[in-house]
């Protein structure tokens, strides 16, 4: 049986995987959201971005644009940091 992820270990993986989307601006968008607010997050709000980052780039950038209605598992505050897209950085 592998052995569990620490709680560093499933950030790191997190921050992987919001980095490797497969487009650009979905890189952009998820990788520079969790480099913004990972470091005050807890158990609860890890789990919520691991959830996150299990639905489609397009469904998530649509939440995040307000171009969709997000789902009520992801609806809260941190959707609502989302939402505001102070934290996407593209380099020039």
């Amino acid at each position: 049986m592998p052995q569990a992820l620490t709680f560093e270990g499933r950030k790191q993986r997190a921050r992987f995987r919001a980095w490797h989307r497969g487009t650009r601006e979905a890189d952009y968008m998820i990788g520079g959201f969790f480099d913004r607010y990972h470091e005050e997050w807890g158990e609860a709000e890890i789990a919520w971005f691991e959830a996150l980052l299990e639905e489609d780039d397009v469904d998530v950038m649509a939440w995040a644009l307000k171009t969709q209605e997000p789902p009520l598992r992801f609806q809260g505050p941190l959707m609502a940091a989302m939402q505001q897209l102070d934290y996407v950085d593209i380099p020039r």
